[in-house]
């Protein structure tokens, strides 16, 4: 999606702290303009098994999964997690993904 196209969608509603506020708005696409806020490069596709796994485990059980747990079934090491989203699981993979804010409380 060129910087063009990203200026025509108008982002759902966010917190003050750039969440969503209703999971149900978020699209792939939300997710790439809300990681282009932070990162030049885009989204790779081991951070999709990350958001896409997040988003899964969040339409089932309205929580955030465990990070090890994350690890384990996205097939990455917590080394590798800090790598893709270098300020935190809750401020870039949880943001991209859509998950509200009020589920966060486990994740640094």
């Amino acid at each position: 999606m060129s910087s063009r196209e990203s200026n025509r969608t108008a982002l759902p509603e966010l917190d003050r702290d750039g969440y969503l506020v209703d999971a149900q708005k978020w699209t792939r696409e939300v997710a790439e303009i809300l990681s282009r806020r932070e990162m030049t490069q885009g989204l790779s596709e081991d951070h999709w098994r990350v958001i896409d796994f997040l988003r899964q485990y969040y339409l089932e059980y309205e929580a955030a999964p465990p990070v090890r747990m994350l690890a384990r079934q996205t097939g990455l090491s917590l080394r590798d997690l800090k790598r893709l989203f270098p300020n935190g699981l809750a401020r870039g993979a949880c943001r991209y993904a859509g998950l509200p804010m009020r589920v966060l409380t486990r994740y640094p």
